[in-house]
């Protein structure tokens, strides 16, 4: 089932902010995430916040969603006041965001445009399952505005798509590429997953191969992780399919680093490569560096100038609370300063251009250093930029720096 929300602090029926966390709102990147919460099926690895039919129940549907979704656009604004706020990315994420028709995804983005302006170049994207849109789709998601699609592809391997309970073939990758790309989209994301029990080294290859035959500009690889309360954690448990190996995982790591980049992709952040600067997923950037955002849709997490908030769960408690016109937020934390700093550390140094050298401790990072996990030079010069064998361990180094 989906994970649970956080505890936290409550707020407002009317989701009013505390007044620090408005100041300077305008002068930081503002961008949307749009959650939709639905799917035909569960992968047996997802714990997202999604739901089938069958787990929805009353009270929700996916034929009103758009509305619902753009009724929390709209407090939203009231919110947020009448600052000028152009949104420079929207991601819309799941789920399976395309299970929707095209125009209904189209309708929400026009009300983040009418309430808020899209700036000018804008990217905005949608996540698809491969098996969910067709040519007609793609062309109509095109025509509503939207810049970029990110595929789940995960695998080439059919044994390896069969353990992670995905539907499509293989083969459809290419072909769903190939309609993306003659709709007029530039930028195409393929999502990537080592690490599957039953893959080989053999397999990863294989997949990294076929991706990159599709060309897109963007590739997300991504280790899986066995998460409590899934299908796939309960195999595990059981014994019938094996943990994943950690020298195995690292070892795909370093074989996607090398294939992609003899490719002419590059990473910018521990999991993501882009052909330049003009391929990297902007919204992701925005998260990544501490920018603002709102996000909408039953468990979407916002955070604005300090304080972060999740919304209600449940698309049934979602909807209602809308149909209330009262915020649907679950609750919420106000950062300080030292967990601000934590935060900066956490996330920036996930890219390739590091976090300021003046956020760490600097012993620790003199010792990381010399375990050949920081680049030294960079460092010097007041970057704190990881090794390739620092990516391998970004989250035991950043436990050790901060």
């Amino acid at each position: 089932m989906p994970s649970t929300l956080p505890d936290g602090d409550p707020v407002p029926a009317d989701g009013t902010l505390p007044s620090r966390s408005l100041d300077g709102l305008g002068t930081r990147p503002f961008a949307f995430y749009v959650h939709v919460p639905f799917c035909v099926t569960r992968c047996g690895y997802c714990d997202f916040n999604t739901y089938t039919a069958t787990e929805l129940g009353p009270g929700a549907s996916r034929d009103t969603y758009a509305d619902t979704a753009i009724a929390e656009v709209r407090i939203a604004r009231r919110v947020l006041g009448d600052v000028d706020l152009p949104v420079e990315t929207v991601f819309v994420g799941g789920g399976t965001p395309t299970l929707l028709p095209p125009e209904d995804l189209g309708r929400v983005l026009d009300a983040i445009d009418k309430e808020f302006g899209l700036a000018p170049g804008a990217e905005v994207t949608t996540e698809a399952n491969p098996e969910s849109v067709d040519e007609s789709y793609v062309g109509r998601l095109r025509e509503a505005g939207f810049t970029r699609v990110s595929y789940g592809m995960q695998s080439a391997r059919e044994h390896v798509l069969a353990v992670l309970e995905r539907s499509h073939t293989p083969g459809r990758v290419p072909q769903v590429v190939e309609w993306t790309r003659k709709a007029g989209f530039e930028h195409i994301n393929l999502d990537l997953i080592y690490g599957t029990p039953g893959e080989t080294h053999a397999d990863w290859k294989g997949s990294l191969e076929a991706a990159l035959m599709a060309e897109p500009d963007h590739v997300s690889a991504y280790a899986l992780i066995v998460e409590d309360g899934t299908r796939l954690a309960a195999q595990v448990r059981r014994g019938e399919l094996a943990a994943p190996d950690d020298d195995a995982m690292a070892d795909r790591y370093l074989i996607a680093d090398e294939m992609l980049s003899a490719h002419g992709l590059h990473w910018y952040e521990i999991s993501n490569w882009a052909t330049g600067p003009s391929a990297v997923c902007r919204h992701n950037l925005l998260y990544w560096t501490g920018a603002d955002w709102w996000g909408v849709g039953p468990g979407a997490h916002s955070h604005v100038g300090g304080t972060r908030w999740w919304n209600v769960k449940h698309p049934a408690a979602y909807a209602t609370r809308l149909a209330e016109d009262v915020s649907p937020a679950h609750a919420r934390e106000i950062l300080d300063d030292d967990d601000r700093r934590v935060e900066r550390i956490m996330l920036e140094l996930r890219l390739a251009d590091g976090c300021p050298s003046t956020l760490l401790d600097d012993t620790a990072a003199r010792r990381a250093i010399d375990d050949g996990l920081i680049e030294p030079v960079p460092y010097e010069r007041g970057r704190a930029i990881l090794t390739r064998h620092g990516r391998l361990l970004a989250d035991a180094v950043v436990r050790d720096l901060v």
